[in-house]
């Protein structure tokens, strides 16, 4: 490993030195602000290098959320035929100019700078040269203090190593303890943000599934393996999440997911400030609504009175209609069986015909 990695050991180191040797000239050169704000800006200085990855990721990461719906159907299609699957996977991927790695770059190209700080910090811990760090810088990176704990010790070292190099073992944990929670809560916080405000939530896959997973996951694994880390490891990995939150922030505000809550968000802010630019169609469909809305009225409840009362009107109305007929039309019109004109001639005999005799009452 340190053959390896033994050139990325001198640049890690390096920076480290540059650094150190400019916040000297402020603070006290074997001050663990000088070390540790060096390792601050190394961190600074590699989060800005990897921009454009990070855009990338950004990317990488919209695009499988939207082929996550095809993905599953390819998955349901083939669940039996793995080897079709996969074939149909990567044709898809090459199709849509996704890379599935893309997400991970940023971790990715981290990780050497990551693995090299740490052993760089290890080497110090144990009294060993490494990389550009001399013999007279190494007692002083030893002797370096972050609130009482030493850059180069761990929260499982032993009391004695602790003492050795002018701390206490309970300095020691309770630092690290907090750097570990704060390292925990600033990664929940960020995937969190993630899943609640820059998620697509008209489309439910199961990206969404794993990145909830994460949520929980991610902060589990810095309070495990944290107390494994060296301070100056802890200082570099708080840091990098820190910076990873902000950097978020700012995206999910700027250049949010379509369909996201922060998206809805972004609109209603440039909607406010008159700088979105609408779609005429949209606005004029939105004013036809509008307009329809405003004239449609809901019809009245008549009292009884007044439906009784248009009751007796209807028949009135068909009279007249009948009476207005041409001069020509002297012929008066069929009227239905059992209609009115039956009813008629049995009045008219009734009326004519002989009357049935009274009863006589009774005196």
């Amino acid at each position: 490993m340190d053959t390896i990695l033994g050139p990325l050991y001198t640049a890690v180191s390096w920076i480290i030195v540059q650094f150190h040797s400019l916040y000297s000239l402020v603070f006290d050169e074997d001050s663990g602000w000088a070390w540790g704000l060096s390792i601050v800006s190394l961190v600074v200085l590699i989060r800005i290098c990897l921009i454009p990855l990070f855009v990338k990721q950004i990317k990488a990461t919209r695009n499988m959320q939207a082929l996550q719906p095809k993905m599953k159907a390819i998955q349901e299609r083939y669940k039996s035929d793995k080897q079709r699957q996969s074939e149909e996977m990567m044709k898809l991927y090459k199709e849509t100019g996704t890379n599935p790695l893309s997400s991970c770059l940023p971790i990715l190209a981290q990780s050497p700078f990551f693995i090299s700080l740490y052993q760089v910090l290890n080497h110090i811990a144990q009294g060993k040269t490494v990389g550009v760090i001399d013999k007279s810088l190494l007692d002083s990176a030893r002797s370096a203090h972050i609130f009482g704990a030493p850059l180069s010790v761990k929260f499982m070292d032993s009391a004695s190593k602790v003492e050795k190099l002018g701390a206490s073992l309970t300095d020691v944990r309770v630092v690290t303890v907090i750097m570990i929670v704060l390292m925990s809560l600033s990664q929940f916080y960020t995937q969190r943000q993630l899943m609640t405000k820059n998620v697509d939530l008209t489309v439910k896959t199961p990206f969404m599934q794993q990145q909830k997973m994460l949520m929980y996951v991610f902060p589990i694994m810095f309070a495990v393996f944290g107390i494994n880390f060296p301070v100056g490891v802890l200082v570099y990995w708080l840091t990098t999440n820190v910076w990873t939150l902000g950097q978020q922030m700012f995206v999910i505000r700027r250049n949010p997911t379509p369909g996201s809550i922060a998206f809805t968000q972004r609109q209603e802010r440039l909607r406010a400030k008159g700088k979105l630019k609408e779609d005429p169609v949209e606005v004029e469909a939105k004013k036809a609504a509008e307009v329809a809305r405003a004239n449609r009225q809901q019809p009245k409840r008549q009292t009884k009175s007044k439906r009784q009362l248009a009751g007796t009107v209807q028949p009135e109305a068909e009279k007249t209609s009948l009476e207005k007929q041409t001069p020509g039309d002297t012929k008066p019109k069929p009227k239905q069986a059992g209609g009115g004109s039956a009813r008629s001639a049995k009045s008219g005999q009734r009326k004519g015909g002989p009357q049935r005799p009274k009863h006589p009452t009774k005196k």
